[in-house]
């Protein structure tokens, strides 16, 4: 028991603890086995209110997770994928604050009211990167995986968080069939 209660803290803490949250929706009457070969949807992507730069550094890395997985990029594709991106801003106000005072009651000593009050505001940028495959030939979407997770602005760190994001979520991709 004692060992069961210790796998499942281990597995909490794991979990919640990614820095990236996934999940993907798909059509489980879809073979997605028939599925080997892929575009960009690149007239759709070039729509998404994100920077060139963040586009280009998107769609490298589904290029390069789904080449991994034994996709080719083809003029005549069996899927078709696009992206599309939401981003929030999260405001935390946080005050500490410590001090003492006069005042009836347990203590030690006289004096007036001391202390400190510190506040801190903070914003965070969350974001959500929508991965979308449609089928090609029927125009239909067949997979979505979504990701969602703590943003990193900063230039060099901005790569890794978006290969990070594409990785999760193309890892559900293409799901496995049932047995």
């Amino acid at each position: 028991m004692k060992k069961a209660v210790f796998l499942l803290m281990v597995l909490m803490l794991t979990v919640g603890c990614r820095s990236v949250h996934v999940s993907a929706d798909f059509d489980n009457k879809v073979d997605f086995t028939a599925y080997k070969t892929y575009n960009l949807m690149t007239a759709e992507i070039a729509k998404v209110a994100i920077s060139d730069l963040d586009k280009r550094r998107i769609t490298s890395a589904i290029e390069e997770s789904l080449q991994s997985k034994g996709f080719t990029k083809s003029d005549n594709p069996d899927v078709l994928v696009n992206i599309f991106t939401k981003e929030r801003k999260e405001v935390n106000v946080n005050n500490w604050n410590a001090g003492w005072g006069w005042g009836w009651g347990w203590g030690w000593g006289w004096g007036g009211p001391w202390g400190w009050n510190n506040y801190s505001v903070t914003t965070d940028t969350y974001g959500t990167l929508y991965i979308d495959v449609v089928d090609a030939r029927k125009q239909e979407l067949v997979w979505q995986g979504q990701g969602d997770g703590l943003l990193d602005l900063h230039p060099k760190r901005k790569e890794a968080k978006i290969r990070e994001f594409v990785s999760e979520i193309l890892a559900q991709y293409p799901p496995q069939p049932k047995k």
